[in-house]
């Protein structure tokens, strides 16, 4: 396993994360996403670790908290060998303080995930969407409140726009409270919206990319063709409507260069697909998934090995999208492109 910096921090995390998102299997559509119970989800654990996947990535809404309890079930007894990534903010029911990030929320959440997850501290706690009722200076200060009572250690975001990041930035600098050291994102050779704006950032604020859906949420899988259906057991049959959309042309496009490239490699799609996003800027950790010990090993292949640059350029050709504006000038006028955001 490759490891890396998270950001500008000093934390070290593995190239590739575990999601645990397909345990517990509760609601509609976390149930179309699996249903890994604990016995299922002791192997998985034991898998990664073979592997050096040393860092798990949960939320308290995955499964209305079931999948915190089966992963803190999963590492009990090992905990001072992993690092444990959850995430609050999103909707935990239909009250008024059920949902957002403000102080008494945020500390709410982090009691109830470290009571699941049943350890003392959280490694790395991410705020799972913007609110924008809450002032980000009281989000700030309330996460170094629980950041200096060593609940949580390191602290990122996740699905936050380029000036929501940047705010959130500045106010910790200008009342030193502890930076965002990752962003939690979705990036995928299907969905290269995260490098026009969040990517430049990125490297300038010294904020990490921990990827999620890097297979294009299963689009990416080698089990999707042109003029076929989709397979009887695919996901997307009950979560397309969740997750981002993806043109069948230009999904087409990427999967023949993809399938062209493992011709040549003798790897998978979805290995190929994960390695290209292992090299591109700002990636700290890509999260893999998996429904069983088969598919979680396949994900494991797409590292010790990379892709030639001719290959790369292939796949950076067969992804590429017009960029929306104000960056398409960047891209194809001479005196913009020379200060492309994609250039820093």
């Amino acid at each position: 396993m490759e490891y890396r910096k998270l950001g500008a921090s000093g934390l070290t995390v593995p190239a590739l994360s575990f999601g645990a998102g397909t345990f517990g299997g509760r609601g509609e559509l976390f149930g179309a996403w699996g249903d890994t119970d604990t016995a299922a989800a002791r192997r998985l654990v034991d898998i990664c670790l073979e592997a050096g996947v040393t860092m798990f990535d949960t939320a308290d809404v995955y499964s209305a908290g079931a999948s915190e309890e089966i992963l803190g079930a999963a590492l009990k007894g090992r905990r001072d060998e992993v690092l444990i990534s959850t995430k609050a903010g999103l909707p935990m029911g239909d009250g008024p303080w059920d949902a957002g990030t403000s102080r008494s929320r945020l500390i709410r959440s982090v009691e109830d995930a470290l009571r699941r997850l049943g350890t003392d501290r959280i490694d790395l706690f991410q705020l799972h969407a913007f609110d924008a009722a809450t002032p980000v200076e009281e989000v700030l200060s309330t996460l170094d409140d629980l950041v200096r009572a060593g609940k949580i250690r390191y602290t990122g975001v996740s699905n936050f726009s380029g000036w929501q990041l940047m705010k959130s930035l500045a106010a910790a600098d200008r009342h030193g409270h502890p930076r965002y050291v990752a962003h939690q994102v979705y990036y995928s050779l299907v969905g290269r919206d995260y490098e026009w704006e969040l990517m430049p950032l990125g490297i300038d604020q010294g904020v990490g990319a921990v990827v999620w859906s890097p297979l294009g949420w299963g689009r990416l899988t080698g089990k999707i063709r042109r003029g076929r259906p989709l397979p009887e057991r695919s996901r997307l049959h009950d979560t397309a409507d969740y997750g981002p959309p993806v043109e069948d042309e230009h999904l087409f496009r990427v999967v023949d260069a993809l399938d062209a490239i493992a011709e040549e490699t003798g790897r998978s799609i979805p290995q190929i697909a994960l390695n290209w996003l292992l090299r591109r800027p700002t990636v700290s950790s890509v999260i893999i998934g998996a429904r069983d010990e088969a598919q979680l090993r396949q994900n494991l292949g797409a590292v010790g090995w990379s892709l030639t640059p001719e290959q790369v350029a292939r796949l950076d050709a067969a992804g590429a999208r017009t960029a929306p504006y104000p960056y398409f000038p960047y891209e194809r006028q001479e005196g913009f492109a020379r200060l492309s955001p994609r250039a820093v």
